[in-house]
């Protein structure tokens, strides 16, 4: 065979050996030798490493963080509810040889070994607790929880949960009625609460309002009694001033006001004497009396006078 077919063939040979030999370890993974099925070494790090043939048999797993998105499931609450929780999990290998001794390095094991676990959990977890709990009041506590013991339960198959999230928390039709009729009630009692105590706060105003106006009126009126008063007095002194320095002319006002007064209806009847001091300035213009002038025909007393 000459010298031209041998170099083909060589490096075929070398080829295959190096491809036999050698292994390569990439940035995602972690890769575990083993020896007759016996764990040989772990921590490979990135690039080409050597093996033999036959012997030794690798192993490699991605250590990147892995979703575990399991379908739906059915818990039971404290109040023998059932509720519908859908969730994820975030994982990834950090104990290659502990993952490999409990899975053999299958992905798929251990994930279904890691949903067995996180449904532990959330069935103990959602059992110590009521439909408005997990619903609305304390899904972050139950998640924090989840997380803690999910990861010292993965700790047993190699892996680390990095988090332990509830998506959606779902009610059966059967269930999701009965919580909406305790809701609606608790809402009515709510809301006559507030009202009673809105009534109640209104009542309260208003009678506030009506005791600030009657006390507000009632010192007006005194205040305005009072200036009236005031002013009745001023006006009784200043008129007592004024008609006390002539008294006859006051009398002579005063009769005229009375005049005036008695007069305003041009019907009115009056029965009078004739010589009555009423009508005094009718007979004299200084009010005098006299005797013959009363004497004009009218000699009865009590004679009805019609006064237009």
């Amino acid at each position: 065979m000459d010298s031209k077919m041998k170099l083909p063939i060589l490096l075929v040979a070398l080829g295959f050996a190096a491809y036999s030999f050698t292994f390569v370890v990439y940035e995602w993974e972690s890769a575990i030798k083993l020896r007759l099925g016996e764990i040989v070494a772990t921590d490979y790090k990135p690039g080409l490493h050597f093996k033999i043939p036959g012997v030794n048999n690798i192993i490699k797993v991605d250590k990147r963080i892995q979703t575990l998105d399991s379908r739906p499931q059915r818990f039971l609450t404290i109040e023998k509810k059932d509720v519908i929780v859908d969730s994820f999990v975030k994982w990834r290998v950090t104990d290659l040889g502990q993952h490999f001794r409990s899975t053999g390095g299958s992905s798929m094991k251990a994930a279904n070994l890691l949903s067995e676990r996180i449904n532990t959990s959330l069935r103990d977890e959602f059992g110590k607790r009521t439909i408005q709990d997990v619903v609305s009041g304390e899904r972050g506590e139950i998640m924090g929880l989840l997380r803690k013991d999910a990861d010292e339960k993965g700790a047993t198959i190699g892996i680390e949960v990095v988090d332990v999230r509830v998506k959606q928390i779902d009610l059966p039709p059967e269930v999701s009625e009965s919580v909406y009729n305790r809701m609606r009630a608790e809402r009515d009692r709510v809301d006559r609460d507030l009202r009673a105590q809105g009534a109640e706060a209104a009542e309260r105003i208003r009678s506030d309002a009506d005791r600030q106006r009657v006390v507000i009126l009632a010192e007006a009126y005194r205040e305005a009694e009072q200036m009236r008063g005031e002013g009745d007095s001023k006006a009784t002194e200043i008129y007592a001033k004024a008609f006390t320095r002539d008294p006859e002319f006051y009398a002579f006002y005063r009769s005229l006001d009375a005049y005036r007064k008695a007069f305003a209806n041009g019907n009115n009847l009056m029965v009078l004497e004739p010589d009555s001091e009423f009508f005094r300035y009718f007979k004299d213009q200084n009010g005098n009396s006299q005797n013959g002038a009363s004497q004009n025909g009218q000699s009865q007393n009590g004679q009805l006078q019609n006064i237009n």
